[in-house]
């Protein structure tokens, strides 16, 4: 029997916000972060567990508070018990009922137990020498279902159902599995987009996604109508009729603004609009959804819970649903909308806009095409160009697609020398003498 010795926590951050990386409508200065928390074991295999909240700077403060709260809940904690019931972890700590007065079940309390709960996964999948996905989707209907919380879900999901849904897609397993290891998950880009660059600079990029074999590019707008037509004329012309232009606004509109906006876009053929207005507003994207039709929505990277997400699905709300990997509470819940998409039939996207988020949710779509929804059909995980190369086991993109991540884990290990020179404010990158980036994340 181990036990668990202590959390480790770190606050990481990237300057991101120099070469205007990651800006937007609604975000123009972001600096790319990790809340990071490490359970340490007293086990012999010397295995360390890896979670993380994204933000964009300051937003680790709370994070990495959030965490030490959390500790009394793990320290001393059986390991080996812990992680054969992590559906009864997730419901102990959710459930809590006074951590659970802070949300309930959304904001920093609920984003730290997901890095808690992820951290947990990490651990187990490298204990199993596999890397997540093939945990995951190597687990029966009922092992997966049992990591489900139905609270709140049994009028759009019973635990029957998500075991049906489950059941019908057990016969393809070894066979898309093998197809997913052959050819890769299909990917698109938002590396060219970001509302910061340059004209020159987006239709540079965009040529290289189409060089690179990427079939969808994202680009970021609601800064100004004429700018976004501009923008969007020159990616068009760039990257030709046949490959998908997907558009961003990152909740800058209204309803009423949002349909005449995406009204004068729609020229485009967009692939979608993505959080077209703020992410709890599950009527008014039900609004704009009926009112922009064929051009779909897509939204899902801010939303809080499953709950949101279930009513976004039965309101009709969205075409795709994207889910990102340190939002939720982790991949229980993520695993909980994963089985609401296949309900009513809605593909999954994910979001994968930040520092790490491309290393984790790759995992969840990978269990997704294998074990529940068994297809790849309209289905893409977004891909950004941007400090792969501060992890251990960072993805790869080959012709377009994830290559298919075999290390062990949740492959969100970073190496020891990026804590040296980004961990905030002490970090080697924090300490330049350019007051102005220190400023940006402080």
């Amino acid at each position: 029997m181990s036990r668990i010795s202590y959390l480790e926590t770190h606050d990481l951050r990237f300057p991101t916000s120099r070469d205007l990386d990651g800006s937007d409508a609604m975000n123009a200065d972001p600096d790319y972060s990790a809340a990071y928390v490490h359970l340490h074991t007293d086990a012999a295999d010397g295995h360390v567990g890896s979670g993380f909240v994204f933000t964009i700077g300051r937003g680790n403060d709370v994070e990495v508070a959030a965490y030490a709260v959390l500790a009394p809940f793990l320290v001393g904690r059986d390991v080996e018990a812990t992680l054969n019931d992590l559906g009864g972890f997730w419901r102990e700590l959710v459930h809590d009922s006074q951590l659970r007065w802070l949300g309930p079940e959304k904001g920093v309390m609920h984003m730290a137990i997901g890095a808690v709960v992820n951290a947990l996964w990490d651990l187990k999948a490298k204990r199993a020498g596999l890397p997540l996905w093939q945990v995951l989707a190597r687990l029966s209907p009922e092992e997966i279902v049992d990591l489900v919380d139905f609270r709140y879900l049994s009028d759009a999901l019973t635990r029957e159902e998500a075991l049906e849904i489950l059941k019908s897609a057990e016969p393809g397993r070894a066979d898309r599995e093998a197809r997913l290891l052959a050819e890769g998950y299909p990917a698109y880009t938002t590396t060219p987009g970001w509302l910061g660059y340059s004209d020159e600079k987006l239709v540079r990029l965009s040529r290289e996604a189409l060089e690179e074999g990427f079939t969808q590019i994202k680009l970021k707008v609601g800064g100004s109508v004429e700018d976004d037509i501009r923008r969007l004329r020159l990616a068009r012309e760039t990257v030709g009729p046949d490959i998908r232009i997907a558009i961003d606004a990152n909740q800058r509109w209204d309803v009423d603004e949002a349909v005449a906006w995406i009204g004068e876009l729609a020229e485009f053929d967009l692939a979608w609009v993505e959080e077209p207005t703020s992410p709890d507003d599950i009527l008014g994207h039900a609004e704009i959804a009926r009112r922009i039709a064929p051009v779909p929505v897509a939204t899902g990277e801010h939303i809080a819970n499953r709950v949101v997400f279930k009513q976004l699905l039965q309101a009709r709300s969205l075409s795709y649903l994207q889910i990102d990997a340190t939002r939720v509470a982790g991949v229980n819940e993520n695993i909980a909308i994963l089985l609401l998409a296949a309900k009513f039939g809605v593909p999954v996207c994910p979001h994968a806009g930040g520092v790490g988020l491309c290393e984790a949710v790759q995992h969840l779509s990978m269990f997704d095409f294998v074990a529940v929804s068994g297809t790849l059909a309209y289905r893409r995980i977004e891909y950004v160009d941007h400090l792969h190369e501060h992890f251990v086991t960072p993805v790869e993109i080959r012709g377009g697609n994830y290559v298919a991540p075999l290390a062990p884990g949740a492959g969100v290990d970073v190496w020891d020398d990026t804590f040296v020179n980004f961990e905030y404010p002490q970090g080697s990158a924090w300490r330049a003498d350019d007051d102005s980036v220190v400023a940006a994340a402080g």
